[in-house]
């Protein structure tokens, strides 16, 4: 989802991101080094201008550009503005290759000192997911991946890896926190915990479910509560019929559903996909989609594409979260003249566009 031109008009509205504003500016989150470089600044009397140079070392898809400079117009030392600073930026959704400059901030150093830990943290999570999310999503397509890493983390990442996999691709998503950012609501299944409660009857909790939706809204059942995805599927299909939009498979990497009989195959696996559709189809159920899910990556996803396993959709949680796109900031100008440390030198991005 890279940006295009139309898109670059405007970007997300800094309150859109509820920082804690206060916190922020008084150093709470940030290496207390930046903050007590603030200070001696001020303790001092100085307020050098600089421009802060920011890249990483990876191809990447860039995502989190937005949050960033949410942080640079809210929450600045209580002594500056907005207007004291110029920033030039890429976009979310730009691709960019190993050391490309990403943004440009200059003004008074002790102005945004305290925001370098938050900024390049905001950058170097964002792009890990966005990057990831395209790469599985490629994977997968033209099938649709679920965003579905939101329990692998804490809870306050969800907004902002919610629009990082909206930038690497994803449609659909597991929480409403995760679209807050571009207007979608979560999707999910009949979980195995209400299964649970129902005494383990998948049938029970799945008609309770479509009974409690609204009848736009799809209902997608796990069936490995038993171990028995096939029985389980048509036991469900049969119930709801039409009102059953899918199935959910997502058989434990330590078992072997009791369809299969290689003990070799564990999980879920194509063998396991082709029982389940073939037994759907056999009934007439031909409508009711398969989402595997569990323990899915890119290369799991390539194989069965490969395969031509007869997937609907790919449910991805904690692979999109794993990986390492680490921003680095330097200061390379100080009052218009070079400033770089040795091994760093300023490196102007004619692709850079001015933030207003």
């Amino acid at each position: 989802m890279a940006s295009s031109g139309e898109e670059r008009l405007s970007r997300i509205d800094p309150n859109a991101f509820d920082l804690p504003v206060d916190a922020i500016r008084r150093g709470h989150y940030t290496d207390k080094y930046f903050v007590r470089a603030r200070d001696v600044l001020a303790s001092n009397g100085l307020s050098p201008n600089v421009t802060m140079q920011v890249f990483q070392k990876q191809s990447a898809l860039l995502a989190g550009t937005d949050e960033a400079i949410a942080l640079l117009k809210l929450c600045l030392s209580p002594e500056f503005s907005w207007d004291d600073l110029e920033v030039l930026s890429l976009h979310d959704g730009d691709e960019v290759e190993p050391h490309e400059t990403v943004m440009w901030i200059t003004g008074p150093y002790r102005a945004f000192a305290h925001l370098e830990t938050l900024y390049l943290g905001v950058l170097g999570r964002r792009t890990m997911v966005a990057t990831l999310t395209q790469e599985t999503v490629a994977a997968a397509a033209p099938k649709p991946v679920l965003f579905f890493p939101a329990r692998h983390d804490l809870w306050g990442a969800q907004a902002g890896d919610g629009w990082a996999a909206r930038i690497g691709g994803v449609t659909s998503v597991s929480t409403d926190a995760q679209g807050a950012l571009w207007g979608a609501e979560g999707i999910g299944t009949v979980p195995h915990a209400l299964i649970a409660a129902y005494a383990g009857d998948t049938v029970k909790a799945a008609e309770a479910l479509a009974n409690h939706l609204p009848d736009d809204v799809p209902v997608i059942s796990l069936v490995d509560f038993d171990n028995d995805s096939v029985g389980t599927a048509l036991a469900v299909a049969r119930s709801l019929g039409a009102r059953l939009y899918g199935v959910r498979l997502d058989t434990s990497e330590t078992l072997v559903d009791r369809s299969l009989s290689d003990p070799e195959d564990r999980g879920v696996t194509p063998n396991l996909v082709h029982a389940v559709r073939n037994a759907l189809d056999g009934e007439g159920f031909r409508h009711v989609k398969i989402i595997a899910s569990g323990g899915f990556t890119v290369e799991k996803i390539r194989a069965f594409e490969r395969a031509s396993v007869p997937v609907d959709s790919y449910g991805v949680g904690s692979s999109l979260l794993r990986g390492s796109y680490n921003f680095t900031a330097d200061v390379v100008l100080l009052e218009g003249q070079p400033a770089a440390k040795v091994g760093r030198s300023s490196r102007p991005n004619p692709r850079l566009q001015r933030v207003d």
